[in-house]
């Protein structure tokens, strides 16, 4: 369908657009009928006024790729032009992250609210040229490319529409995490969460700090499969990103308009470190000098002691994570916060000790503790922390962001209290939970959560009061490694139920049992072709392909539907 005209109520484009015979976007509103279109061809010029030349740089390396045409610069002539141009007044409330996308018979004109609507627009784009447009050298000679004629007035629902990415379990070599990038734009999310570090692996350079990578990137082997699975993996997996791997992802995500988020685990989730400096655990409970870095999965024993030598120590790491990440691009800092088991502080003279000086009552409070000294320390360099939902235990302070992930109640508590709350709850949005019912899923974790499951996920709990509600970021999908073990791995759980997730991430659908989902998988029948054209390994919609099975892997497969908690 196409637009004649702007209007603001119109319902947005889909993220998984589909560009039929007939060039048709679906759920692009209703128009007057079909325009004129346009063809790109080798006479085509790209006019990018002020602020859209990095947009005119992707497009030329990955539409200019893979169609073969160059795309000059100019300001169009016989051949027509496409336009691109950042204009606030032509989106009206769709706000920065907007666009209008036009096609008539003069060429394409791309208006966004900002640099970021240009490049969100152009996702679109890309996905009206068909899927051999995200190929990455085009398939035929000369040819042409045509676009339907069209008018999209589009925006997100959701400022952020993330990914969490587990890179500590299983180390995800830099190049793997760039296209992951990639990926994330051709679906329009905007926050990559990477998870740096955990009890089985540190994953990021701290020069002062050397033996967090030197012995603490590094295990001798792992579990495979679910964590009571009689199998090891007995190669040594590790692996880190240098700094300068780190300022490279951040600036290419950057180019995306992604907002990069570090993770970096305290107090729980830390034995990775304290095997590199025994110094950080709790000595007078436990021989630290004797671990290593965990080789299976689950949540360790082995917890930060409650001391100012731990606190120095993490301030100096992030003093580094807060240079590589600059506030521009990554303004939240993630601490974890979460799974942190109690019985070593406990058992631990030094904790006991360590809670009467402070006045904070109990081990609790000690968690609450160490939660609000990073709190307060990221305030004052100009950052916000968010961590995962435990951290409401014991208040917060004013300015910090939960993850809620037990479920949507953490997320509604915060709020409610005033807090800002991305929703990635367990039961809905973990994409390593299995994706059908039976022995075929490869290392089944959890609760089933189909495509369909997926599209009918709402971030916003109902009835939460409008005040609230304005509290609600956006929500994220996290993508957890303990059993994926690859790339391959990774691409067969996250997709296609990611592109599932980001529309509804992006697009103001209606209520979960109103979405029309035989028209969402009738646009997935072209949206795989574009998954296969960039090289997905993604679950095929009848189930996965013999060489994606794991048979004899122990998995830990949860009947029934999940709660809704």
């Amino acid at each position: 369908m196409a637009r004649t005209a702007f209007r603001h109520d119109l319902v947005p484009a889909p993220v998984v657009a589909v560009a039929t015979a007939e060039r048709e976007l679906p759920g692009a509103g209703a128009g007057a009928g079909a325009g004129i279109g346009f063809a790109l061809d080798a006479a085509t010029v790209l006019d990018a006024g002020p602020g859209t030349e990095g947009a005119a740089r992707w497009l030329r390396a990955t539409v200019g790729a893979a169609t073969g045409l160059d795309l000059a610069p100019g300001a169009g002539g016989d051949g027509g032009a496409v336009r691109l141009r950042i204009d606030p007044d032509a989106v009206g409330d769709l706000g920065p992250e907007g666009y209008r996308l036009t096609v008539d018979g003069a060429g394409v004109t791309l208006r966004g609210g900002s640099a970021a609507g240009v490049f969100w627009g152009l996702q679109t784009l890309r996905q009206l040229l068909g899927p051999d447009a995200h190929r990455r050298a085009p398939l035929h000679g000369t040819r042409r490319w045509e676009l339907p004629g069209t008018d999209i007035a589009d925006g997100p629902r959701f400022p952020w529409r993330g990914l969490m990415l587990d890179v500590a379990r299983h180390f995800m070599p830099k190049d793997d995490v760039l296209r992951q990038l990639d990926l994330m734009a051709a679906h329009k999310l905007n926050v990559l969460h990477l998870h740096l570090t955990d009890d089985q692996g540190w994953r990021i350079e701290i020069r002062r700090h050397p033996r967090l990578t030197e012995a603490g990137s590094w295990r001798a082997r792992s579990k495979w499969g679910h964590r009571a699975s009689p199998l090891w993996n007995e190669t040594p997996h590790g692996g880190f990103y240098t700094q300068d791997d780190i300022r490279e992802i951040v600036a290419y995500a950057a180019a995306r308009h992604i907002s990069v988020v570090p993770e970096i685990d305290v107090p729980g989730h830390s034995q990775a470190a304290i095997a590199a400096y025994p110094e950080l655990g709790n000595t007078d409970v436990v021989d630290t000098t004797a671990l290593s870095v965990w080789d299976t999965w689950g949540v360790s024993p082995n917890v930060l002691a409650p001391t100012d030598t731990v606190l120095r120590f993490y301030e100096g790491v992030l003093e580094e994570v807060l240079e590589l990440f600059p506030a521009d691009v990554s303004p939240f800092v993630h601490i974890g916060g979460d799974e942190c088991p109690k019985d070593q502080w406990k058992a631990s003279p030094a904790a006991r000790a360590r809670i009467e000086e402070l006045g904070v009552g109990d081990e609790d409070g000690l968690q609450s503790w160490f939660v609000r000294h990073f709190d307060r320390w990221l305030a004052d360099r100009g950052r916000r922390l968010i961590g995962w939902d435990e951290i409401l235990e014991g208040g917060l302070a004013p300015g910090a962001a939960v993850s809620s992930w037990r479920g949507y109640a953490g997320g509604i508590t915060a709020a409610e209290a005033g807090h800002d709350v991305v929703m990635c709850p367990e039961q809905q949005v973990y994409l390593d939970h299995r994706q059908a019912p039976g022995e075929d899923e490869p290392m089944p974790i959890g609760y089933v959560r189909t495509l369909a499951d997926v599209y009918r996920f709402e971030p916003v709990p109902p009835g939460l009061a409008p005040e609230a509600a304005a509290h609600i970021l956006g929500t994220q999908a996290n993508v957890w490694t303990e059993v994926m073990e690859n790339r391959a791995r990774v691409d067969y759980q996250t997709y296609p139920r990611l592109a599932a997730f980001a529309e509804v991430a992006w697009s103001r659908l209606p209520a979960p049992d109103a979405r029309d989902h035989a028209d969402f998988e009738r646009r997935m029948t072209a949206h795989y072709r574009r998954l296969d054209a960039l090289g997905v390994d993604y679950r095929p919609p009848a189930g996965p392909h013999p060489w994606q099975r794991r048979p004899g892997i122990l998995g830990r497969p949860i009947e029934g539907a999940p709660p809704n908690v």
